[in-house]
C-alpha cells in the first residue's frame, strides 16, 4: 500500500513511491539542478564555491547539497565543491562523515571490543579458577 506523506518543501499531501517531495516540487528541484548544473559545467565557473553557485543560480545550498550526494553533481571536477559532514558539519568531499568522526566511531567500537574481551577473559578466569578448585579438593579426598 503506498504511504500518504506530506512533502518536505510545501507541505502538500502526495503518495509517495521513488521520490522524496511531491511531483510539484520535483518539477521544481530539476529546474534548480538544470540551473546549478549549467552554471558550474561553464569553464570558468567550475572554480566557484557552494556560495558563489548559490548566488548565481539561486538555489538553495541544502538542495546544491542533496545533488551532490544523491551523485548528480560529481565533485571531481568542481574543487571547491563539498558538503557537510553528517555529524559534526566540517565540510568534505566524499562518505557522508569526515576523516575525524569516522576516527571517533572506530575508537568507541574498538573499546567496546576491547572491553567485551576483557569480560570474556575475566570469565573464562573464574571458571578455570572453579574449575581448578574443584579438582584439587577433589585430590585431597581421595
Amino acid at each position: 500500500m503506498p504511504d500518504l506523506l506530506n512533502c518536505p518543501r510545501c507541505n502538500k499531501i502526495f503518495v509517495k513511491n521513488f521520490r522524496d517531495v511531491c511531483p510539484d516540487c520535483y518539477k521544481q528541484e530539476e529546474e534548480d539542478f538544470q540551473a546549478v548544473y549549467q552554471f558550474v559545467r561553464k569553464k570558468e565557473n567550475r572554480m566557484a564555491s557552494i556560495l558563489e553557485v548559490e548566488e548565481a543560480t539561486e538555489v538553495e545550498q541544502a538542495l546544491i547539497y542533496k545533488f551532490i550526494k544523491q551523485g548528480r553533481i560529481s565533485l571531481h571536477s568542481f574543487p571547491n565543491l563539498s558538503y557537510p559532514c553528517e555529524a559534526c558539519d566540517t565540510m568534505i568531499r566524499e562518505g557522508r562523515i569526515c576523516s575525524v568522526c569516522k576516527g571517533n566511531i572506530t575508537g568507541g567500537l574498538d573499546r567496546l571490543e576491547s572491553e567485551k574481551r576483557f569480560e570474556k577473559r575475566k570469565i573464562q578466569e573464574e571458571n578455570r579458577k572453579i574449575t581448578t578448585y574443584h579438582s584439587l579438593k577433589n585430590r585431597l579426598d581421595k
